[in-house]
């Protein structure tokens, strides 16, 4: 629904601004399961909290990683300690995110008009387009954090934290001014276009910083892949991101989704090479 001044799901289109406390609050509170309370729920924290979205995303590579140490230290192989890891990110996000990408593909897959597949998208069910494409990318985030601690527990450890980093990122981007949402209502209503363009260059350089960071700990050209990896995470979230607003007229909460687990996969698969 649309509120009296005419923005979506009654977020008033000015208010105070933001501090950088409730866009923290707001970015964990929604995009992630710890227990922090969103005490704002309006516009400047809406801009707020997709800009803090990167940080949600680094906590959560960070938590995904720990567990897989404890595990490779008590004996256990890469494979099993990736299978922990790519299970601890869905868990710290309810699995919203691998939701909203099985209801965006069978959005996309139905091939119908938009308001149908939108309407496809609201079921609580799941398509034979949502489970194949589930599978195959929890494959794919599967294989390459095994391949990656097999390199070694600090290779995989810093890829979760930047496919973390460009999952959320990805979101930012998506939000940023210029990108409808497809419905008047939901998630992605709330956050669609609250990022204005400068403050998501800022956000994504940041963020850029951060991977190269963690990527210097394999030298120089550690860093540089591990930039090049957030490059092609957020490429390859932007080709889906153009698509879905070309279908469906916009962005959902389910898109958005959709779009983390494009970005953190393609992040994955990319540190796997070269």
């Amino acid at each position: 629904m649309t509120s009296t001044d005419g923005s979506p799901d009654g977020i008033p289109a000015n208010g105070t601004r933001a501090s950088a406390a409730d866009g923290v609050r707001f970015a964990f509170g929604t995009l992630t399961v710890l227990p922090v309370r969103v005490t704002r729920w309006d516009r400047p924290a809406a801009r707020a909290g997709m800009r803090a979205a990167p940080l949600a995303g680094l906590v959560v590579g960070l938590a995904a990683a720990a567990l897989g140490a404890l595990l490779l230290a008590a004996g256990a192989g890469p494979p099993l300690a990736a299978v922990a890891s790519v299970a601890v990110t869905a868990a710290l996000t309810r699995g919203l995110h691998l939701d909203g990408l099985a209801d965006t593909a069978d959005g996309l897959g139905s091939g119908k008009p938009a308001e149908d597949a939108l309407r496809i998208m609201k079921r609580s069910d799941i398509g034979p387009f949502g489970v194949v494409t589930l599978l195959l990318v929890l494959l794919a985030q599967v294989a390459a954090v095994s391949e990656l601690y097999g390199a070694g527990w600090a290779h995989g450890a810093v890829a979760l934290a930047v496919s973390g980093v460009a999952a959320r990122l990805a979101l930012t981007l998506a939000c940023r001014t210029g990108v409808p949402p497809a419905r008047p209502d939901g998630l992605g209503a709330a956050v669609a276009g609250a990022v204005p363009p400068r403050a998501a260059l800022l956000t994504a350089l940041a963020a850029g910083a951060v991977c190269a960071a963690g990527g210097g700990a394999f030298g120089v050209t550690g860093a540089v892949h591990h930039v090049l990896a957030l490059l092609a995470a957020l490429g390859a979230a932007h080709l889906l991101l153009r698509h879905c607003v070309r279908r469906f007229g916009g962005v959902t909460g389910d898109v958005l989704g959709a779009l983390a687990e494009t970005a953190a996969t393609a992040a994955l698969v990319a540190l796997t090479l070269g």
